[in-house]
């Protein structure tokens, strides 16, 4: 079959990049002047998710060391719902993948899948809450603003989603989506972080948003009162920034790694436009791909395979990284169980391209619309097919980074990874 021909792009995106995350960190707490609240000998829950937030290690560790200032005890809490199997181990796994260690930090991690309930919402829900994080004197929520996967509204993943299903660990994150079936996402989440505010010790949180390039773009330390406030204003600007693919209507897009260290969902929904429907662009998408080929996953994702589903074709390779157990827990945890399906496999690459690309339509092979990229994090060097040159040319935002080639692939029939073959480009 003949394939398209490939052209390396670069995107320009608005990047503000925060010059110093330590001394950002430091600054932004002490302008909240905690030691009013927080004395010395207390202890301090600091919470680190599951995502791969950019200097997430370097923030959390600036957050411990401002706590020591206070001549108090910050303790490390590894906050995500079914993440790392559902288990304390894997939370703990996860969260020193990213260099979030007790030798690094110098503060202790707790990890427990254990949860008190401390409160129930007016809908009747109740209210979980990691057991270390309600032993400790005080609590930092420490989260990324940003587009959720599935969830619309002013508040979508950031602050309140930490302290709704992070904190809420496995039981809590199970019955909140189970409870997001009967009540719109902006009721529950409103009313558990309001119950977390008032029940549980919260002194304040610490919000961080990245650029289009996974950068650290802003961090900011909010006053619990001011929660639901910052967050809205700091979604905005996070939707701003959000990274994007070069072109928004796509026949075949293929993703060198999804995982959860990339996405809640593997790979963003609100990069390759499927929030509504996993297989299909809706009316809602602002992003149309018809087909998706995942090659793989990624090493900190530990084998969690969620939304390995919304793809049409993946290699036998990824099949045989998945941990189904891991995936299945995770995808029915969050209300979402075909996320944990498997796709169509073929041996190699090649194969899976020639098997899907016949069925984008009555386009020729060699005329189809393709866009390869690392992951939906990382989309600011694409590969592209040729039938995007005359677009390219009208376009100020793109950069051509290397002449039009064939579709690259090793002895054995597998995609040069877009990150590797661009490594060769800029030698």
């Amino acid at each position: 079959m003949q394939l398209p021909r490939m052209i390396r792009l670069q995107q320009s995106f608005e990047s503000p990049r925060v010059a110093s995350v330590s001394d950002e960190v430091s600054n932004q707490l002490a302008g909240l002047d905690l030691g009013q609240t927080v004395q010395p000998g207390q202890t301090v829950a600091i919470t680190a998710g599951s995502r791969g937030i950019a200097n997430i290690a370097e923030i959390i560790k600036a957050a411990c060391d401002h706590i020591k200032t206070l001549d108090a005890h910050p303790i490390i809490i590894p906050a995500m719902g079914s993440h790392g199997g559902g288990t304390a181990e894997g939370q703990r796994g996860i969260i020193e993948s990213y260099g979030i260690t007790e030798e690094f930090t110098g503060a202790e991690i707790r990890a427990s899948m254990e949860t008190v309930i401390v409160d129930e919402t007016p809908q009747g829900i109740p209210v979980h809450f990691d057991r270390h994080a309600s032993e400790a004197d005080h609590v930092i929520v420490c989260g990324r603003i940003k587009p959720h996967t599935n969830f619309v509204g002013e508040i979508e993943s950031g602050l309140h989603k930490m302290m709704l299903i992070g904190l809420g660990k496995h039981e809590g994150a199970k019955i909140y989506h189970r409870a997001i079936q009967d009540y719109s996402w902006i009721e529950i989440v409103t009313a558990v972080g309001q119950s977390v505010l008032e029940k549980c010790s919260v002194v304040a949180g610490l919000a961080i948003v990245e650029n289009s390039f996974d950068e650290t773009a802003i961090i900011q330390a909010v006053r619990p009162a001011d929660f639901l406030d910052h967050e809205k204003q700091l979604l905005v600007q996070a939707k701003q920034w959000m990274p994007r693919l070069p072109f928004d209507s796509v026949d075949l897009l293929i993703v060198d790694e999804i995982g959860k260290n990339v996405s809640g969902s593997g790979m963003d929904t609100n990069v390759i436009g499927r929030k509504y429907n996993d297989h299909a662009a809706t009316d809602q998408d602002g992003v149309r791909v018809r087909r998706i080929f995942v090659r793989g996953l990624t090493n900190e994702t530990h084998g969690n395979a969620c939304g390995l589903g919304m793809a049409e074709v993946t290699n036998r390779r990824t099949i045989a990284e998945v941990d189904q157990s891991a995936t299945a827990i995770n995808a029915l945890t969050g209300g979402h169980p075909s996320a944990a399906g498997l796709p169509i496999a073929f041996e190699t690459d090649r194969q899976c391209i020639e098997a899907i690309i016949p069925t984008i339509g009555l386009t020729d092979p060699e005329n189809a619309r393709v866009v390869h990229i690392t992951n939906t994090m990382l989309v600011g060097e694409t590969l592209v097919s040729e039938a995007f040159a005359d677009a390219i040319t009208a376009r100020d935002d793109l950069e051509v980074l290397a002449d039009i080639e064939p579709m690259q692939f090793d002895d054995e029939d597998n995609l040069i990874p877009v990150a590797a073959a661009g490594a060769a480009v800029h030698a």
